[in-house]
Parts: C-alpha cells; structure tokens; sequence
C-alpha cells in the first residue's frame, strides 16, 4: 500500500465530516440525571494544554497515523549519530542526568561508641547488622528509600530514631553531591524517532504512518513569554519508499484544518537542520480567521505553527534505516496559545503560578464568597425572617415611634409574638440603609440602595447577591428567637443600629474573598444607618 497524499487530505475530510454530523445527532445519556431533566451534570474544567494535545490525538488518528511512544530518555551518542558535527550546539541545550553516588562509609569505634549511645541495646552483632547493610547499599542491592526500613526492621528500632543516628553518624549522606552521567532528557523528538524506527524496521516493512505527542526539554538560558524549558512535542513520520516533501504538506493542511486553519503558506526553513535532506525543511504557516485584527503579532491571520522535512539518509544510515523517512512536528503550546488567545506561554501552562498569571477573579465569583451568617433552622424560623422582612417593607418609612407585630405561633413548643419595633422618636421604623443590597461591582463589594445613581451596577455591571441589610437583619433575628425559645428565655431583642462592617448587619465574607480584595487595592463597603430593632415575647 503506498500513501498518496490527496488521500491523506480527503480522508481527514471525510472522517472529520463525518464526526461532525454524529457529534450533532448523538446525544449522551447518564444515570445519574435521567427523570431529572432539570439536573446538569458538573464538568471539571480542562487545561488548554492537555486538551490541545486530546484534539491532536484525535486529529492524527483520523489521518490513519498510530500512535507511538518514544524514548524521553537518549544517550548523548545518539544525539552524535543524528547530527553530526552539530551535536555539540544540540547538546548544549540538553538537560543531562545525575544522580547520587552510593557512599563507602566505615564505622569506626568512635562511630561505634555513638550508635550504640543513640540506640540503646545494640550490641557487636548489631554493629555488623548495620555494617552489611551499608555495604549492601553501596552495591546497589538495597535502594535509597529502603535503607533505613531494613535498618529499623533488622535492628527492631524505629525509623525516626535511624534517621535521626545516620544524620547524626554518617555525615557523608549529607555531603553527598550529584555526578552527572551521559544520558540526557530528550531536546527533540526526533532523538526518539530515529531509535524507535530502528527497532520497527527490523521486524516489518514500510509503509507506516505513526505520531507521538509527549514532553521534550530544552535548557534555554531563560523562560520567557514563548519557551519553556519543558514543552511538548507533536510529532508524525510517515515511512515509504516514495514518500516527498508534499506529504508534508498533506499532512499539515489535513492536521490543522481540523482547528479551523483555512489557508497555508509552506516557506522553506532558514534553520537547516543537520537531519533533514538539505533544502527539504520547511515551515508552516497558517491561516485562521480569528486571528484577524487579534492584539497579538498574528493580527494578519497568518502564524508559524509547524516545520517539516525529510529525514537525511546519511543519519537515517546510523540507524540502519534504508527507506525515506519525512517527519513534521509542531508545538503543543504554540498552536494551545493560538487558541486560547493567549500571549504568554507561562500563564497558559501554569495558571496557578502568582508569578507567571495575575491573580483575576471575576465580580459573579466574589459574589458567590458572600453569604449570612446565622440563619433559622426551622420552618417556623423561616416564616419569622419573611414576616419581618414583609413588615419592614411595608412599614419601613413609617414615623416612630411605632410597633408593627410580624409573627405570632408556636416554636419549640412555646408561643412566641414577634414585632418591629421604633421606640425613639422624630424617626422611622427602618433606616435608609436598611434595603440596601449587597453586590460587586469591579471587584469591589458595596452596600448600595436601588437608586438612579447605582443604575449602571444594578442594570449591566455588577454581580448581585440577592442580600439586603434587612434580610441578613432579619435572618439574625429569627436565628435568635428560634435560640430563645429552645433555650428557655422568655424575652429576645435583637437591634441593629449603624452599620460600619458586614458582620454587624449578619453578612459574612470569606478569607478568600478578603484576601483578593486586600491584594488588589480594592474595597470592601459594607455600611449604613439600618435602625432597625426586632422583639420577640416568648411564653
């Protein structure tokens, strides 16, 4: 079977057509919200990154390519046998590996004399328990994290106790320092290609079509908005006899046509890379219409977004590798950026990181942080705080002094009066502040009144917590009065009179909340005169 690359191109369309229409009709039920269609289930939130690599998973493997996992870790001899007199700049960018060496440490009699003072009942045959072991590590025939479970086991002593005797006996655990070997974390993914088709050919023929998506490291001088010193790969080869330059093509328009990418540009590539047959390496660029008067570089709609070539035979010879080998890869993060319409990879990647993302939480987001404190647990509790709210409604602007009885009944067995009361005079039955709202409006959290001049919050702008001062007022009260007549007490008052903070008027924000708000020179302005006064009799 020989690969065309119209082929290619026309069964990425097919089959993309093809889940499409599926994707419109099919519709997933689950258990867990059948009969309850007013139930929806709670996705978790994907990373761009990972979900940029699940898209390409699937966009490969409709292209017909399998997938394959390669070597991360490479010997820097094979980074010699790809590239030549160039490996030396390649390795220099490379990540080698270390580790710890296996100390020879001797036990002394002052040594002696000391382990037996820290452990108590060790005697000689102790000593030579301890002995056999060290040297058993140093072989390599216990490994580092069993060292001291084989010394408390063999000694029957407890772990604290060894750790605590080899910190304090066997300095040279502490100065140990890392030697670094040959093996290096893996720069490129062809490093993996090249070892991983070596062994392929040897059991079969061509043709074969495979991709790997995965980690690669590079020790650039510096992270910035564009690299990382870790980033991931994805990678295809195609291996065939007559396999040319616009198989690459083919396979880049049908890979990235999948993500909305209508026109490409296929320039050759300045880098020249030792690997690739010279005048074979080619970059990628691509159109898409989002990107059209974007705040990024790629306002234009075009942006570089992967390279391809044709591997040369004088490396593909190292491996013993006798057929042609074109192979594309572009970056995971680059094209996730594109996307996501971002421009900075570190914020993209590590979101959580104070130092690569600003800390944003949105005005719905710090609003859900806002909550009453005390409210009733019972039905007739909740019955109390509406008849307070409704008569505080109907009545509030009423001239004190004044009483308004809210609720009488039974709670806890005991029958209770409740009333609104104003006993001053020359004033009203609420304050004004008493129906103002609790709300955040860019990003800052204010109790404001309904009124023309906070328009622009109530209508467009804010988020709303449904809290007025009365409700969270009145949620106390009844909280109280429900206390009351459980507890045995016979008369409750509850008052509020100005406002200077949320919890005076029953409203609680969270840590989290305080913490956002205190960071980013925002306010919190929770305040007013409520003047509001709840008296419960209680029989």
């Amino acid at each position: 079977m020989k690969f065309n690359p119209e082929d290619i191109r026309a069964a990425v369309k097919e089959d993309f057509d093809a889940a499409w229409n599926n994707g419109k009709k099919y519709v997933k039920k689950s258990s867990l919200n059948q009969g309850y269609p007013h139930m929806e289930l709670n996705y978790g939130k994907v990373h761009p990154v990972y979900e940029t690599i699940s898209r390409l998973r699937e966009a490969y493997l409709r292209m017909g390519f399998h997938e394959m996992m390669n070597p991360l870790i490479v010997d820097e001899k094979e980074v010699h046998k790809q590239f030549g007199h160039e490996a030396l700049a390649v390795l220099d960018r490379c990540f080698y590996l270390g580790g710890l060496p296996r100390p020879n440490v001797g036990i002394s009699d002052e040594r002696i004399k000391v382990i037996k003072e820290m452990l108590g009942n060790i005697d000689d045959e102790g000593i030579e328990k301890i002995r056999k072991i060290l040297h058993a590590y140093k072989k390599g025939d216990i490994e580092g994290d069993d060292l001291v479970p084989e010394m408390s086991k063999e000694l029957a002593v407890s772990d604290s106790l060894i750790v605590e005797m080899i910190d304090q006996v066997f300095p040279e655990f502490r100065e140990l320092a890392p030697l670094c070997g040959r093996k290096t974390l893996r720069s490129h993914m062809t490093s993996g290609w090249f070892i991983s088709l070596s062994g392929i050919v040897e059991r079969a023929d061509p043709p074969f079509k495979f991709f790997s998506i995965d980690r690669c490291f590079r020790r650039e001088q510096a992270e910035d908005a564009a690299r990382l010193m870790t980033y991931h790969s994805a990678s295809c080869v195609i291996v065939d006899e007559n396999v040319t330059v616009d198989h690459g093509k083919a396979v880049a328009q049908g890979l990235l046509a999948q993500f909305g990418f209508e026109k490409f540009k296929f320039r050759p590539d300045e880098k020249r890379s030792k690997y690739y047959v010279p005048d074979t390496q080619i970059e990628v660029f691509a159109y898409h219409p989002k990107l059209v008067g974007s705040k990024t570089k790629y306002s234009d709609g075009w942006v570089e977004i992967a390279t391809f070539g044709i591997y040369s035979p004088t490396a593909l010879a190292e491996y013993n590798i006798s057929y042609p080998v074109m192979n594309l890869g572009l970056g995971v993060e680059r094209l996730a950026m594109i996307l996501y319409d971002a421009t900075d990879v570190r914020s993209l990647t590590y979101p959580q990181m104070p130092q690569y993302s600003p800390w944003i939480m949105k005005d719905d987001e710090l609003a859900k942080m806002i909550y009453v404190e005390k409210a009733p647990s019972t039905a007739e509790g909740e019955q109390i705080l509406d008849a307070i709210v409704k008569q505080c409604e109907l009545h509030g602007s009423e001239p004190s002094p004044c009483e308004f009885i809210a609720w009488e009944g039974t709670c806890y067995g005991r029958k209770v009066k409740v009333s609104v009361v104003e006993p001053e005079e020359n004033t009203k039955l609420c304050g004004p502040a008493a129906f103002n709202e609790v709300l955040v409006y860019k990003n800052d959290i204010l109790g404001v009144p309904n009124e023309k001049r906070w328009k622009e919050a109530f209508d467009n702008d804010s988020a709303r917590t449904g809290i007025r001062f009365i409700d969270a007022f009145a949620a106390l009260a009844a909280w109280e009065i429900e206390d009351g007549a459980k507890n045995g007490e016979n008369f409750v008052e509850t008052r509020v009179r100005i406002v200077k903070v949320p919890s005076e008027i029953n409203i609680k924000i969270k840590p989290l909340a305080q913490r956002y708000i205190t960071s980013n020179n925002k306010k919190i302005d929770v305040r007013g005169p409520v003047f509001t006064t709840i008296r419960a009799e209680i029989e």
